[in-house]
């Protein structure tokens, strides 16, 4: 309910924010695009030795054999959400370009740690590369994305995916990405105690994921992608957040580290946006700007 939106998101509020997720859930309506796309649910070899993952794909009515695809992590804060949360938004920017969108569904904390998450993600991925051919997808026309803490954990795939040789994704879409669990920048303790996402819900969510692990010395850049020290031979990177959010400053640090190994990132820090600003008020201009400033991205990306 988005009551819960205006209160201090603690752990003893997972349960209820589980209950009454804020985040808007993509219908059977919203997921056929007035018959653009067509969908199914696949249950495909989760990491080894742990469940199955569940993915969502959706792939265009129309579409020929050989269209791209972008494979999609939700957010919510790493505890809440699923492959249909918010799903809507990023079907309605896929289908100007004719892409298949995979959302997955992978377990959340704090039942499910790190690496629990990132690794189901990293699986999904792999069996999407794997079965490209069936799904009518080119698997070299694949772009990671992710929303908040999907936006990290779309990041961590990526780094995955460099350092154990895996897929050669085309690029990654990381909108507000949730990046570095230490949680002590200028902009995180500007926000403190204002927003949607603020410096307390920031510590309940990298606490769910990584326990009395978060803010010290050994966390995993799988985990909390800001603490990778090599950012070189990455995709290219599409990065927004808002000015008025606690992610802004690790994500302008996240895309000028990018620059400095010799990658390549489009960033947009949008002014007044607060986190989700584009779910939440879809209507603003400065909402729309960005769903443009997207799009233009992705069409250079591909080459359309």
């Amino acid at each position: 309910m988005r009551e819960f939106l205006s209160i201090p998101v603690t752990a003893e509020l997972i349960p209820a924010l589980r209950q009454g997720d804020p985040t808007p859930r993509a219908t059977d309506e919203d997921l056929r695009r007035g018959g653009a796309y067509r969908f199914e649910e696949r249950s495909v070899p989760g990491p080894a030795g742990a469940p199955d993952v569940s993915l969502l794909v959706c792939r265009p009515t129309a579409a020929s054999t050989g269209s791209g695809a972008l494979y999609w992590i939700h957010g919510g804060g790493m505890f809440i959400g699923d492959s249909r949360s918010g799903l809507q938004f990023m079907l309605e920017l896929a289908e100007q370009f004719s892409l298949a969108v995979i959302s997955v569904d992978y377990r959340l904390a704090p039942e499910n740690p790190h690496p629990a998450p990132v690794e189901d993600c990293y699986a999904g991925l792999l069996w999407t590369v794997e079965h490209a051919g069936e799904l009518g997808v080119d698997p070299g026309r694949i772009v990671v994305g992710g929303v908040s803490a999907g936006g990290g954990l779309a990041a961590a795939v990526t780094l995955l995916a460099r350092d154990r040789g895996g897929p050669a994704l085309l690029g990654q879409l990381l909108l507000c990405p949730m990046l570095d669990d230490r949680n002590d920048t200028p902009s995180a303790l500007q926000m403190a105690g204002h927003g949607v996402w603020d410096r307390t819900a920031n510590d309940t969510g990298w606490t769910a994921l990584l326990g009395e692990a978060r803010g010290g010395p050994d966390v995993s850049p799988y985990a909390a992608p800001a603490r990778a020290t090599d950012l070189s031979g990455l995709p290219p990177a599409f990065i927004d957040v808002g000015s008025a959010e606690t992610f802004r400053d690790e994500d302008v640090a996240y895309a000028a580290r990018i620059w400095q190994a010799g990658g390549r990132a489009e960033l947009h820090v949008w002014p007044g946006g607060f986190h989700g600003f584009d779910g939440l008020a879809p209507h603003a201009a400065v909402s729309q700007d960005a769903r443009d400033a997207r799009a233009r991205w992705l069409r250079r990306l591909l080459g359309t």
